[in-house]
């Protein structure tokens, strides 16, 4: 008798493993994904989470002063753009489709 040719496949919702027989399509085997152990010590779990808190904190501080500095790096830009377009203003496109006409 011929081996049976199986496929394995992860369900997409629960991350589990399904062993099918490619034949039949029946399912061989259930493997369920292994979930992470609650947590055993709270006193080093507040730590961590006191740690993010503190990272979103500096993360926060830095949006801050990055958006009070951008209105003047826009204003910059602006005025160093203005002064280009007053140094060489633009001249008529030449369109050849309705210019040689």
């Amino acid at each position: 008798m011929a081996a049976r040719e199986t496929i394995d496949v992860e369900c997409p919702c629960c991350k589990a493993t399904l062993k099918v027989d490619a034949s039949t399509g029946a399912v061989l085997t259930h493997k369920e994904v292994e979930k992470p152990k609650p947590i055993e010590d709270i006193a080093a779990a507040v730590q961590g989470l006191k740690a993010q808190a503190n990272k979103r904190e500096e993360i926060f501080q830095k949006s801050m002063a990055d958006q009070k500095t951008r209105h003047s790096v826009f204003d910059k830009k602006f005025d160093e753009l203005l002064k280009q377009a007053k140094e060489s203003p633009d001249e008529r496109p030449f369109r050849p489709d309705i210019d040689l006409d």
